[in-house]
């Protein structure tokens, strides 16, 4: 792609984000969400491949539906109380609908089935961008709509963590792996929203960190599926051995960075006196973890001719620049002690 047209495009993502950061009235958050839609579209299809297209057709029709539901319900909340403003919500019918319309824009269960199709057919880059930054302007919506459904929330949450961890079971693609790992992820962070919203931007920037560089690990072995990760080791020994640590990370297992918001979030479920949700919500965990282990299995545990059938590929020097994975794999794993820090911030 031409390096103008990247460079527009990738500024109009990330104006798009800020506006809907920066606004305080329904029509501005609209218009950015809208931006952030039509700068992605082209990144998504640049490549011109048919799966890249229909992924790039899907992806903007659900945008386009959650989009329009946005603006129905802001206008159906501006007919019904007389203003615009996100964080004047009163009525419940415009505070469900907005729920509702936010959860299809970032792939929440029930409204989920859009994501693993059109993450599989992006490449490694643009998928990373959609499972990171274009998760940013909604959230940043679903914290300002107060007082929360409770019980929506709470069903969505728990939808999504089941769902998150259910479908990623039988997936032999990583990229539809990816896709559920985020609704699993996306589960817990709209379980705790209404309690503990400092929580919530934790929790997101702990799952930033974590696929950031388990998608970079994937793009710099050039692998898409567990047949390819199988021979990583061929071709990068030292992160073949990290990569393991890195995917039990996003599983949640202490002493990493992952188990910190799982904790944290189990703890302040505990403290609402929600009990069974977060004995729910800590046995979905158990179903994701076994797909991580599944993919370490795979990556650092076998060796030819014992592996599953790929061929090994040759050893060439990479090109690609490594040292933002070796700044986001060392905040994936080292993290956790620093919790006391986080949870004095989250106090602040």
């Amino acid at each position: 792609m031409n390096p103008y047209i990247l460079s527009t495009l990738l500024f109009g993502l990330g104006l798009g984000t800020t506006i809907t950061f920066a606004s305080s009235h329904w029509l501005l958050a609209w218009m950015g969400l809208e931006m952030n839609t039509l700068a992605i579209i082209p990144l998504m299809a640049q490549h011109h491949h048919p799966r890249a297209v229909e992924a790039t057709t899907k992806y903007f029709l659900t945008q386009a539906t959650g989009a329009a539901m946005l603006l129905f319900a802001s206008t159906t909340n501006a007919w019904l109380t007389g203003q615009w403003d996100i964080q004047q919500m009163s009525h419940p019918l415009p505070i469900t609908l907005i729920t509702l319309a936010l959860a299809l824009k970032v792939g929440l269960a029930p409204l989920h089935s859009w994501l693993p199709e059109v993450l599989q057919g992006l490449d490694l880059t643009t998928g990373l961008i959609l499972s990171t930054w274009q998760k940013l302007a909604p959230f940043a919506l679903l914290l300002q709509v107060q007082p929360a459904n409770s019980t929506l929330l709470i069903a969505l949450g728990l939808a999504s963590t089941l769902v998150g961890g259910w479908g990623g079971l039988n997936q032999t693609q990583l990229r539809k792996i990816l896709a559920y790992s985020s609704i699993a992820h996306l589960g817990w962070m709209i379980l705790i929203i209404q309690f503990s919203p400092s929580l919530t931007l934790l929790t997101l920037l702990t799952y930033l960190i974590m696929t950031f560089s388990t998608f970079l690990v994937f793009k710099l072995n050039n692998s898409t599926s567990i047949n390819a990760l199988a021979t990583s080791w061929a071709k990068a020994p030292a992160l073949t051995s990290l990569t393991p640590l890195i995917l039990l990370s996003l599983g949640g297992l202490p002493p990493l960075t992952g188990f910190m918001p799982k904790w944290l979030i189990l703890q302040e479920l505990a403290k609402q006196d929600l009990a069974a949700t977060a004995t729910l919500a800590a046995l979905t965990a158990l179903l994701s973890l076994y797909f991580y282990l599944r993919l370490s299995y795979a990556m650092a545990l076998t060796m030819s001719p014992n592996n599953t059938a790929g061929t090994t590929p040759w050893r060439f020097p990479t090109s690609q620049n490594t040292l933002p994975l070796a700044i986001s794999t060392t905040a994936t794993l080292l993290l956790l002690p620093l919790t006391p820090a986080a949870t004095a911030l989250l106090t602040l």
